[in-house]
């Protein structure tokens, strides 16, 4: 049987494949991009699609539900929040295909605005939920969840984190199932989700869980390992076990596989032969919570933390806290320091020549979710918020009007990125003619460089005007037109004395101006033109090419000269905009006529 070593985001893909899986949808977000692409590099025998958002990726996956496919959606944590509308109705009805939802939290927040259990959404949606160790397990419950739904007629969702989405083990191929459920059946009480057939549902939803409950019971998605010492019981799932498992202890381990429903008839029989019960699980008390509401005495939180990663020290402390372990277990393994580095925009990103107008402007500015969040930390440091993707929009009117109630005359600037825009921005944008104040002062920049940048380089909506391999080109200035948008001026921004100049007109235009940038992003099409080297003898170090924040450039030691700035020309893009912003002509294009 062959045979690989896979991250858990390829064997999610692979188990979908292996599963007779048909239609495969998400909005790419860290960290589960990986599901989609691996499914559009590996099996382009399954329709897959990266779609507007993550309530659209959703409804695509019902719909192939409805029609009897096998269906998968996946989105991080948080796009979870963008798909809740259909997803709590969507979980009363009786599917026809077998539907899976992966949901991908982020434990620690390493890529992620906030650090939500979307365990505790699953309960919400009344709908079972998985929770695999490894790779290994993340393709076998993938399958096992398509079977659990069909046999229940349920929606079941996956829960993964961000270190099992990028943890590596290996994993077994099997032969592909071919699956077809029936065509769609006009069945108005199953599918019409309308008072009187949702009061039904509540019932519905309510016995199958009972249902899945005593399957739990016996024990096929769930492992027990029972030691001769029965003073302590410890419950937990997914990493946890496997960073349980690396202390090496002797130790009863009950490790869950299905999460919720829990068997709780096992448990309850299981924990009477043992003096404690230990859960260990990451983010909030879940399944300890679940237990001591079904009366089963445990501890857990009382000794791990409810924010953050588990790691095996963590567990050790833990378990030294709890009185379990006597001392701390020594690790033979020696830790490197590992050098901090300072997050920043690729080289030639067009998003920095903007952020540095900005702050030569000496204007706050609303920010939003994207590569352009780097603006809200060092050394730019110039966006003042940002909450969610496309809240930009928003929050820029509801301050105008706090600000129109309170008699102050204040500019606002907001920035969103094209993703973002068709993400959820379109709707604020709109939201906007609705009793605007054509007097006010707002700007709106959207930063339209023709991907999903920050996730790897997804297309979007944009992408065709940028690349003939994307089937979607939508002239954004001419859909913000339509909108009843007439003030509407787009800007070359690595031309940087007319970008500068426009848009320090537009932020003091008494009014809505909207801005759209044009160059795009030169990591994703691979955008190399001749670099530029710094004239140690010109330069006068004043650090103006430096506090542009790009990679390349940094201050050097010249013998006999000094402390001057340098640019690595085997990183240099040759976006130009240090030559442009240097006050002295010090910089200089390798080649070119000034190249002496």
């Amino acid at each position: 049987m062959k045979k690989d070593v896979m991250n858990g985001n390829q064997a999610i893909a692979r188990g979908f494949y292996e599963a007779g899986g048909l239609v495969a949808t998400s909005y790419p977000g860290s960290p589960t991009v990986e599901i989609i692409q691996d499914l559009k590099n590996y099996h382009k025998d399954i329709y897959s699609e990266f779609s507007v958002n993550e309530k659209v990726a959703l409804e695509v996956a019902i719909g192939a539900s409805f029609a009897g496919v096998r269906s998968m959606v996946a989105m991080k944590h948080v796009g979870l929040n963008i798909a809740a509308d259909p997803f709590m109705t969507f979980t009363q009805t009786k599917v026809n295909g077998g539907f899976l939802l992966v949901t991908g939290d982020d434990p620690g927040m390493s890529s992620s605005q906030n650090e939500q259990d979307n365990r505790l959404l699953g309960k919400f949606a009344h709908i079972p939920i998985f929770d695999p160790s490894d790779s290994l397990e993340a393709k076998e419950f993938t399958k096992k969840a398509f079977n659990l739904s069909e046999t229940f007629h349920t929606p079941v969702m996956m829960r993964i984190t961000s270190r099992l989405c990028h943890s590596r083990s290996i994993v077994e191929f099997g032969e592909r199932q071919e699956k077809m459920g029936k065509e769609f059946e006009h069945d108005l009480k199953n599918f019409g989700m309308i008072p009187p057939n949702t009061f039904e549902k509540q019932f519905v939803m309510k016995e199958r869980l009972e249902k899945i409950s005593l399957l739990n019971g016996e024990d096929e998605f769930n492992l027990l390992e029972e030691s001769d010492d029965k003073s302590i019981l410890i419950i937990t799932s997914g990493l946890m076990y496997n960073n349980l498992k690396e202390l090496d202890l002797d130790i009863s381990i009950y490790k869950l596989g299905l999460i919720y429903p829990l068997p709780i008839e096992k448990i309850s029989q299981l924990v009477k032969k043992y003096k404690r019960v230990i859960v260990i699980e990451e983010l909030m008390p879940f399944i300890e919570d679940e237990l001591k509401i079904n009366n089963i005495e445990c501890e857990g939180k009382k000794y791990f933390s409810f924010t953050g990663e588990l790691s095996s020290d963590i567990i050790q402390k833990g378990l030294v806290e709890a009185g379990i372990i006597k001392k701390d277990i020594k690790s033979n393994v020696t830790e490197e320091p590992i050098v901090n580095r300072l997050s920043m925009f690729c080289s030639g990103c067009p998003h920095r020549p903007v952020f540095d107008i900005l702050k030569k402007s000496k204007v706050d500015v609303i920010g939003d979710i994207g590569c352009y969040s780097l603006a809200l930390m060092p050394p730019l440091e110039i966006l003042n918020s940002v909450i969610s993707m496309g809240a930009s929009i928003g929050i820029m009117k509801g301050m105008s009007k706090a600000y129109t109630l309170s008699g102050i005359d204040k500019p606002l600037v907001a920035v969103i990125g094209d993703g973002t825009f068709y993400h959820s921005g379109m709707t604020s944008l709109l939201n906007l003619q609705h009793q605007l104040d054509k007097d006010f002062n707002m700007t709106l920049l959207i930063l339209n460089n023709g991907v999903t940048a920050m996730t790897g380089g997804q297309f979007n909506a944009s992408s065709g005007h940028y690349t003939p391999n994307s089937d979607m080109n939508v002239n954004m200035l001419d859909l913000i037109k339509a909108f009843g948008f007439e003030h509407v001026k787009e800007v070359d921004q690595f031309d940087y004395t007319n970008a500068k100049k426009v848009i320090n007109e537009e932020l003091k235009y008494k009014g809505l101006s909207i801005i759209i940038t044009t160059r795009p992003c030169a990591l994703n099409f691979k955008i190399v033109n001749q670099p530029f080297y710094v004239d140690p003898n010109i330069c006068i170090a004043c650090r103006t090419c430096v506090k542009t924040n790009c990679p390349p450039i940094v201050m050097k030691e010249y013998d006999g000269i000094g402390l001057k700035s340098s640019i690595n020309k085997d990183m240099c893009v040759g976006c130009s905009i240090c030559s442009q912003v240097c006050p002295v002509g010090a910089i200089k294009l390798i080649g070119g006529d000034k190249d002496d």
